[in-house]
């Protein structure tokens, strides 16, 4: 008699984005992230805070990267103010 409960089946699943194995969902717990920055920030400004930093070179990354969340920051402010 076949016994259900004794197979044991392995289905791996690959994220569509990274192509890293995942479970459960169509993309991996990063990409997961960035979804929802994008949700958040809209894709065009993620894809903008993206080109931005990630075209420099690595020392002037970390300057560009302050200077993207204060540009952010500034403008949530001017937000809030009116």
């Amino acid at each position: 008699m076949f016994n259900f409960f004794s197979l044991y089946i392995i289905i791996m699943f690959y994220c569509a984005l990274c192509e890293e194995v995942y479970t459960m969902y169509s993309v991996c717990a990063d990409c997961r992230k960035i979804r929802h920055y994008m949700n958040i920030y809209s894709k065009k400004r993620i894809m903008e805070i993206l080109d931005n930093i990630l075209s420099r070179e690595e020392e002037k990354q970390q300057n560009k990267i302050k200077n993207e969340i204060k540009k952010d920051i500034d403008n949530k402010k001017i937000k809030l103010e009116k």
